[in-house]
This record gives C-alpha cells, sequence and structure tokens, in this order.
C-alpha cells in the first residue's frame, strides 16, 4: 500500500454519501419526521476482522462526522442539480448536523491479541440517523485496508477503471457507479471515477453510456449525474414503524409518489419482502388521494386512475437469480398489458460480463436495461504478494427497528434474510413469502 501522507481519507462531505439516502430522508422528513429507529452493523465476511488500531482510526473518523455540514455552494448545486429535492428539504440539510455522540454506539470485542468485532448501533429519530449508514460502511472498510491488508498498491486502478469502462460502454451497456460504501477508501474511488470519465470521454460514439455515480459529492467534484431512487430501508421502515407488512408496499410507494410526483425517481425496488408481494401491490391502482393531488394540479375534471406499475418508470434487481428476475418483469407487465421499453436497473454484485449477459437478456425481453455498479469497481485489488485477489470486505448496516419494533428484509434470496429471525419468519407467513436460493448468492465469498 502506499503510504503517502497527502491523500484524502476519510468521509469528506456530508454529500460523501448515497443520493437514495438524500431521497429517502427528504421523504422521511415529509412523512415520518418523529419515527425512533435503530440500525445495526453486520461483518458478513467475519475472519477479516478489525486490529484495535483500526478500531481506534474509525471511532476519530466518526467523532469528526461531528465538523461536516452542507456548504451554501453545495446546497446551491444540489438545488439546481437535483430540482425533485424539495426546499423544505434543503432548508433541512443545510442545517443538519451529524451527532455521532447522541446516536453513533461503536465498541470493540477482542476475540485475539491482535484483532476483533467491531459492534456498532445507530439509534435515534429515523430523519436524524439515516445518514449515518453510508459513512460508516466505508469508514470500517477504509480502516481494514489502511491497517490491517495493506498488501496492496493504488497502482493501476485509474487504468483498470478505464478499461472496465471501455468494456461495458463498447458493449452497449448503460451504467452508473454505485461503490461508495464498499470503496477500499476515498482515493481509490477519485481513481475509479477519473478512468471512468476517461473512457466516457474517449468512447463517444460507443452506444453504452456512462450517466454518472451514486456518490453525490462525486457526481459535483466531477459534474457527472446523482444517481438513486430508494432503498430497501424506505419499506422496512415503513413496515415496523406500522406493524403492517401486507399495506408497507403501498404505502411506500403512495407516500413516494406523493413526494415526488408521478414519474419522478420512478424506479422502484421490488425485493424487500420478496417481488411477488410487491408485485400485487404494483399492479393495483393508484391510491384515490393520488388521483385528487393530481386533478388539484390539471385543468381535466376526470383522470382515469393509473396503476402504480403505469406511473413508475421502472424497477430495479438486487437479490436473487437476474434472469428468472427478467422473465419474471416481462410476464408481469404482459398481464398488466404495458408496452416495452420499461427500464430494469441491475444493481447486485455486477462484473463486466454480468452486465453484458444481463444486457442481452434483458433486451429479448422489451426492456432497457441500466446496471449500477458498485464493489467491483471501488474495491477490486490484488495482493502484491501472491498476485491472488485482495478480497473486499462484505459489510453492511441495516435498519434493525422502527418504534420498537424489528425491521426486516427478505428478499428475492434466502441468504440475503436479514433481522429477527422470528420477525422474518412472521413476515413470511403474513405475505406468504416462499424461500429462494439462487447459486450465485453466496454471501460469505460474494467477490471472493
Amino acid at each position: 500500500m502506499d503510504s503517502s501522507q497527502s491523500r484524502p481519507e476519510g468521509v469528506l462531505s456530508v454529500l460523501d454519501t448515497d443520493l437514495y439516502k438524500l431521497t429517502m430522508q427528504c421523504a422521511v422528513l415529509q412523512f415520518f419526521p418523529k419515527t425512533h429507529v435503530t440500525y445495526k452493523f453486520t461483518n458478513r465476511t467475519p475472519d477479516m476482522r478489525l486490529s484495535h488500531e483500526a478500531f481506534l482510526w474509525v471511532q476519530s473518523q466518526v467523532e469528526k462526522l461531528n465538523d461536516l455540514f452542507l456548504s451554501s455552494e453545495e446546497h446551491d448545486w444540489l438545488k439546481s442539480k437535483c430540482p425533485y429535492l424539495k426546499p423544505e428539504y434543503l432548508g433541512f440539510l443545510h442545517q443538519f448536523r451529524f451527532k455521532p455522540s447522541q446516536h453513533v454506539k461503536l465498541q470493540y470485542v477482542a476475540v485475539s491479541e491482535t484483532h476483533g468485532d467491531i459492534s456498532l448501533l445507530v439509534e435515534g429519530l429515523w430523519v436524524d440517523t439515516i445518514l449515518y449508514e453510508i459513512p460508516l460502511l466505508a469508514l470500517v472498510s477504509e480502516a481494514y485496508f489502511k491497517f490491517c491488508d495493506r498488501d496492496w498498491s493504488y497502482e493501476g486502478q485509474e487504468k483498470n477503471a478505464y478499461g472496465k469502462g471501455i468494456k461495458l460502454l463498447r458493449g452497449g451497456c448503460v451504467f452508473s457507479e454505485f461503490g461508495t460504501r464498499r470503496r477500499r477508501d476515498t482515493e481509490t474511488q477519485h481513481r475509479v471515477i477519473q478512468g471512468l470519465k476517461r473512457a466516457a470521454q474517449e468512447c463517444q460514439g460507443c452506444s453504452g453510456k456512462l450517466t454518472g455515480t451514486s456518490n453525490v459529492y462525486f457526481a459535483k467534484q466531477y459534474d457527472l449525474q446523482p444517481v438513486g431512487t430508494m432503498a430497501h430501508e424506505w419499506f422496512m421502515g415503513i413496515a415496523a414503524s406500522e406493524n403492517d407488512y401486507e399495506d408497507a408496499t403501498r404505502t411506500g410507494l403512495r407516500n413516494w409518489t406523493k413526494c415526488f410526483g408521478k414519474g419522478v425517481l420512478a424506479v422502484a425496488l421490488t425485493d424487500t419482502f420478496g417481488t411477488p408481494a410487491f408485485l400485487k401491490i404494483f399492479g393495483q391502482l393508484i391510491s384515490e388521494e393520488l388521483i385528487n393531488h393530481d386533478a388539484s394540479n390539471s385543468d381535466s375534471d376526470t383522470q382515469k386512475a393509473p396503476t402504480y406499475a403505469e406511473i413508475f418508470t421502472g424497477v430495479r434487481q438486487d437479490s436473487g437469480d437476474p434472469l428468472d428476475y427478467i422473465n419474471t418483469m416481462r410476464k408481469f407487465y404482459e398481464t398488466m398489458n404495458l408496452p416495452n421499453g420499461r427500464t430494469i436497473v441491475f444493481s447486485d454484485s455486477l462484473n463486466v460480463e454480468k452486465c453484458i449477459e444481463y444486457k442481452s437478456k434483458a433486451e429479448q425481453g422489451g426492456f432497457k436495461p441500466t446496471f449500477g455498479i458498485g464493489t467491483f469497481l471501488t474495491n477490486d485489488f490484488k495482493s502484491l504478494s501472491s498476485g491472488a485477489k485482495s478480497v473486499p470486505l462484505n459489510i453492511v448496516i441495516k435498519l434493525s427497528s422502527a418504534e420498537g419494533r424489528p425491521a426486516v428484509k427478505l428478499s428475492d434470496d434466502l441468504g440475503k434474510n436479514t433481522g429477527d429471525q422470528e420477525e422474518v419468519e412472521k413476515a413470511k407467513k403474513q405475505l406468504g413469502y416462499v424461500d429462494k436460493h439462487w447459486e450465485g448468492g453466496n454471501e460469505q465469498s460474494r467477490w471472493g
């Protein structure tokens, strides 16, 4: 590892996060401003532990989150670049401050003389704590590769990203960089985006396109479009806070549309409680209050009620077998008598070869595929000593509870079920969920 002291480290800005954290915070501010939540950290690669020195660095960086705030320049940029973010929300974000001493409980649990596990809990109002997830994950990953595994180098990272970008663009793939949460460190993400931008500039005649990055800070730095809509957390929090799994999807879709409008940020994540349960609601007519809301902004006295599937431009696939998902969505849209051309965003453990394969299959099914590529871009290294793959950490922070009730995620793959097991079984029973297992979904060896 290059130990140059001039490189940036840690979290650089309030905007050094994924766009969907801001969009969800905007919706939470409007609909759930008093909801109390907790989040918990899980290391799905438990043999890759932090040293005490690494833990102390994480601890110091978490304390530094106190110093971050949205500058006036960043506020104005967001207002211009993301017009769907309401003025009330931008005013809230301008005043927002991380308060880790109030919200974050971080402990080191030694398991040997040299290494230990991290216990990490975030607790507070949903609107105040929703922005911790991405910075905390990025800090833990950076700490591991700064102190525990130093057998790697930045050399070739920009070139590697450039090469991947060229292959994707020549392969006709429309894609974005989604790698903040598990990036090796800040410097790596800089180099990756530089390589992708260079590829896009040199391949302007290609059929593919670099559409942007999920990281709002880097979107501003590199004049890219920030990309994202919603995460599982949105539906999980609603289900737990209202103690209702069967209606959580409807509430989530309705409130999302009320917050941003029809066709805005309109790619729906389908797998929080399993795609089959989601589609039962997605195919229903939108609520009467949405029709009335539209009518108040229209010259027409009569409007035909559309379904949620009609007003959302596409869906995101984040678990399970992507090829099965294409078939499921094709059959669903055919049943709904909706035309071809809907978007599928693939975002689960992608690489160049998978993107090109899924693109072909999705287009055969009548879809416009796009790809959110994360860890394959921002944490793809080789060991200097052996030449073998330098395995990334597989770490997550998930919503654990809302209003004192457990929050769970079922997904389209058994390996991605998260949360209190008793509550998971309760949700499965209520929703008629059928367990699925995808051979490509092993969480402990996902990038190894």
